[in-house]
């Protein structure tokens, strides 16, 4: 085979996207997909995340429950120890895979049910003691609620039920204020009632006796004894017209309705709170805003004159005047935010053209804003992808804002995250909640859960927060949430696989958004399957190619690994206008993360200046004591003097010398003091090579990589401190050629 002809070919595709000769493939069809997901084809018989419980009727901190964290309590507190414990947990785990198969086929209900359904359907499997068993560990359940698996409706489900619990600690809050002040305002009419001519009649003294003790009283005698000296009215009529004024706005706010009421056919109907798009968020808003201002106001004047502190003359031209622009945000923070879940299909439409105006302006609102798709062709060039430009950007341009809480993420990391959107919800102010939900339909074949997990390894939608009010520095403000080895491009992982010979293969492989891309069969045309005996070293992975010197580039060709649906191995080549959003990718990867402290480019310059000065501060003493010994022309006194200090100096290099331990030319090491955080090693395999406090390498367990890697990570480090040593497997293969290398690092 022509193997110039071969790599023609290849580059043909490369550079044009055109597929030329029999060297490259089309894939469509073939139903590929990234290698790192040879693991994951049935999710329902992995341990995840997903399904997830929305706990109903809880008062506790966490109202979102991973159903394998729930079956993992329940068996903690029923399974024994021994035989019997091992039973029980065999038939639960059985359980939890039905019910999260069923969930997957899209069966809804609440846990009790779903538990209780597959129960039946897994003790008509097995033995008889298991429906036994399974009846055990249902009666274990402590709690119960919706069970939702990680498909289009989830996110807004999910962040639905967090917020109806933050709702609810509102309410609770609310109403205790509301009631004490209530209960108060109306203890001050009754004892004014009690004390004034009106109460002293003999049908106000009649009522307020037990009527077991009514026949036992001259009422109308006790009236005429009583009533005497007793006022109209105790209460001044302006006292009395604020204090039942503040009582009917209290009783009457849509706010919080008061629960007790609500079967009564006078009932308060509630304000709505959810809502579907921006402009009727913010319609509602001033549609209330009045009767807001009236219920702070009431609540002012309740709290004033249930202490006896309303001083008219003070306090009546402050309520006279009293309006929105008087309000505070602790005075917001009492009522319920809006929460607006935008449908994917609208988020362009003109209802929520005024997002970011909304979240600017201020307004107790939190939005959930969903994209289904990130790999949207750019309407500027041809065939350029545009990286979800519209989704990622808007979570960044609402960090720049200043008071917005932000959280972006997709749908699969959403339990990981729900502290931090917990406390969006609760942030007084706006906060924006971008999801990316992995919508299945470019990419049927592959689990919506999986989709989106891809999203967070490629780096095309990091998950983060921002919260504004953490701190005066943006360290304490930002963070990036659950991103997998931050500090490298792309994730590493060891895949391995089975060769020609069936003999096992271990490869570390980088999953680039390359990789995320190739999941969505819209976007075949930039890939081509080149067949086994096409494969020549010129072929490089994807992120080991984007690592090449720029002359060495056009002599290389970037590829990917996937699978088939049979699990067949192929390499996939890319062309150069996925290269191109792959860089891109990149560059917004390092631009975010440089945001989250990590390889923060002023730091990492700080850290050089620093280096040098000290490594020029260290070297100082040593010149300067070398000019003093150094034997000037003169007098044999002179000579022998200095070949005195000579020789102290030469001890004391041999003192410092002993104090460095040695190392045994079989014996890998690294030269720990002198790493300056390049990171190459880490590229390599992050599990042998670590980083210290000061971000400076040196070696973990060696069995966690080959020797041929810790050869080549010493060829790549820019300032030779990795020493290899001699190899600590003798089966690896091609030892021979790799110890030959290693000579140049002993």
């Amino acid at each position: 085979m022509d193997m110039a002809a071969t790599f023609h070919e290849q580059r043909v595709f490369f550079s044009t996207s055109r597929r030329q000769g029999e060297g490259v493939e089309a894939i469509e069809g073939l139903g590929l997909r990234p290698a790192l997901f040879a693991g994951y084809r049935d999710l329902s018989l992995l341990r995840h995340d997903f399904p997830l419980v929305l706990v109903a009727a809880s008062r506790e901190a966490i109202t979102v429950r991973s159903l394998s964290g729930i079956v993992d309590e329940v068996l903690l507190e029923v399974a024994p120890r021994g035989i019997e414990g091992e039973r029980l947990r065999k038939h639960a785990l059985a359980l939890e895979r039905e019910i999260r198969a069923r969930v997957a086929a899209g069966d809804i209900g609440l846990l009790s049910e779903l538990w209780t359904a597959a129960a039946e359907r897994v003790s008509a499997h097995d033995d008889e003691t298991a429906k036994e068993v399974l009846r055990y560990t249902a009666a274990a359940l402590k709690l119960d609620g919706e069970v939702v698996g990680c498909d289009l409706a989830m996110p807004a489900k999910f962040l639905a039920h967090l917020w109806e619990a933050a709702y609810a600690a509102k309410a609770r809050a609310f109403r205790q204020a509301v009631d004490t002040l209530v209960v108060r305002l109306s203890d001050i009419l009754r004892a004014a009632f009690i004390h004034s001519a009106a109460g002293q009649q003999p049908g106000a003294l009649r009522a307020s006796v037990g009527g077991a003790h009514q026949n036992m009283f001259d009422f109308d005698a006790m009236s005429r004894l009583v009533g005497r000296r007793a006022p109209k009215d105790e209460l001044s009529p302006s006292r009395r017209r604020r204090i039942e004024g503040a009582l009917a706005v209290l009783r009457g706010q849509r706010f919080f309705p008061d629960p007790k009421a609500s079967s009564s056919p006078d009932a308060i109907v509630a304000f709505e709170f959810q809502f579907e798009d921006c402009a009727s968020a913010v319609e509602a808003f001033r549609a209330r805003l009045a009767a807001l201002v009236e219920t702070v106001r009431a609540m002012a004047i309740a709290e004033l004159e249930a202490d006896g502190r309303y001083i008219e003359a003070d306090h009546d031209p402050f309520f006279e005047s009293f309006g929105d622009h008087t309000l505070t945000p602790d005075d917001l923070a009492l009522f319920p935010d809006s929460l607006v879940c935008i449908p994917p299909d609208r988020n362009a439409s003109p209802e929520n053209a005024n997002l970011i105006e909304m979240l600017s302006s201020g307004l107790p609102v939190k939005v959930l804003v969903e994209t289904r798709d990130l790999l949207e062709e750019s309407s500027v060039g041809a065939g350029h992808f545009a990286f979800g430009v519209r989704s990622v950007r808007l979570a960044m341009t609402a960090m720049g804002l200043g008071g917005v809480f932000v959280v972006q993420t997709p749908s699969s990391n959403l339990l990981c995250l729900r502290a931090p959107i917990a406390r969006g919800l609760d942030h007084r102010g706006p906060a924006l909640f971008s999801v990316y939900s992995g919508a299945a339909d470019p990419a049927a074949s592959i689990a919506q859960y999986l989709t989106a997990a891809a999203a967070i390894e490629s780096r095309a939608f990091p998950p983060f927060s921002y919260d504004p009010l953490a701190g005066d520095n943006l360290a304490a403000r930002f963070s990036l949430e659950n991103c997998p080895q931050p500090e490298a491009d792309w994730p590493v992982e060891s895949f391995e696989y089975a060769d020609e010979q069936w003999q096992r293969v271990t490869e570390r492989v980088a999953f680039t958004f390359a990789d995320f891309v190739l999941c969505d069969r819209r976007h075949a045309a930039h890939f081509a399957r080149v067949g086994r005996a096409r494969w020549n070293a010129r072929m490089r992975p994807v992120a080991e190619w984007l690592e090449l010197p720029e002359k060495e580039l056009t002599e290389c060709i970037p590829y990917l690994w996937a699978i088939d649906a049979g699990d067949v191995l192929h390499r996939v080549l890319v062309d150069v206008r996925l290269i191109g959003a792959v860089r891109r990718c990149r560059t917004l990867w390092h631009r975010l993360r440089e945001q989250g402290g990590v390889h923060n480019s002023h730091a990492e310059q700080l850290l050089a200046r620093e280096k040098a000065a000290w490594e020029a501060e260290k070297q100082r003493p040593i010149e300067e004591l070398k000019a003093a010994v150094t034997p000037a022309a003169g007098s044999p006194a002179q000579s022998a003097a200095g070949e005195e200090k000579a020789g102290a100096v030469a001890a004391m290099a041999t003192t410092e010398a002993a104090d460095v331990p040695a190392h045994s030319p079989d014996e890998a090491w690294i030269e720990t003091a002198r790493c300056p955080s390049c990171n190459e090693c880490q590229l390599i395999n992050d599990r042998m090579f670590l980083y210290n406090e000061n971000k400076q390498a040196y070696l973990g367990d060696l069995k966690t990589g080959t020797y041929r890697q810790l050869v080549e990570a010493a060829e790549s480090c820019q300032v030779a401190i990795i020493h290899p040593g001699k190899p600590f497997n003798p089966n690896e293969p091609g030892l021979e050629e790799l110890m030959e290398r290693a000579k140049a690092f002993q």
